[in-house]
């Protein structure tokens, strides 16, 4: 997680290029619309927040988001962004100690970290989100699927599953980065034991799975 943290931090600048490639423009309006009608007049915690771009999103219609991210840095730049009009507020909190943070949420986010979590914390991290919503909550979950040509190529693959890419920054630093693409089945199965009620869609570029703590 360091390495992963760090890289988000020093990549916080120019991390909303991301979403700029055209090939992913139609998609992301059809994610954006999907997760606004999930949120819809709920209180939201959204963990790894990041800079904010769905946070930004998310407040157009829920009721109050707390959104949380390990970096400061990327937290700094999600306050610059026009929100609402949906209370938001920013606490600094790392995805695995969710216990730690107060308050009731009826929806817990987490977008695109999935895919940063490694095969074998898979469990421990399903089950914060699972515990930290509490019984009955809606858990929602976006990440990338993987189209040759659009993502970063994965340049290793462990024993254990897990799939890392080469990435650089604009001034020329490199990381190895951890990002794994889940299969529909492999992610359902990962879900299952500690939610129900599991829905999926899968767009060209992206998936969306909501469920319910069990």
């Amino acid at each position: 997680m360091a390495d992963l943290t760090e890289y988000y931090r020093e990549r916080a600048p120019e991390y909303d290029a991301v979403y700029a490639k055209p090939e992913r423009a139609h998609d992301l309006g059809r994610l954006r619309s999907a997760l606004v009608d999930l949120v819809a007049g709920k209180s939201v915690l959204e963990v790894a927040a990041g800079t904010g771009y769905w946070t930004a999103a998310l407040s157009t219609s829920a009721r109050s988001i707390l959104a949380t991210d390990v970096n400061e840095e990327t937290l700094a730049i999600a306050r610059t962004r026009q929100l609402g009009p949906a209370e938001v507020r920013f606490q600094p909190a790392d995805v695995y100690r969710l216990d730690t943070i107060p308050g009731e949420v009826e929806v817990i986010f987490a977008g695109f970290f999935w895919s940063h979590v490694l095969r074998a914390d898979i469990p421990r991290f399903a089950n914060g989100l699972a515990e930290r919503v509490g019984p009955g909550g809606l858990v929602v979950l976006a990440d990338n699927r993987y189209v040759e040509g659009s993502n970063y190529p994965i340049t290793r693959t462990t024993d254990a599953g897990d799939t890392y890419q080469a990435r650089r920054l604009a001034d020329g630093r490199e990381y190895e980065v951890l990002k794994n693409f889940p299969t529909k089945d492999q992610l359902l199965a990962d879900l299952s034991p500690v939610a129900a009620e599991i829905q999926y869609e899968e767009l060209t570029y992206f998936w969306l799975a909501s469920c319910r703590s069990r």
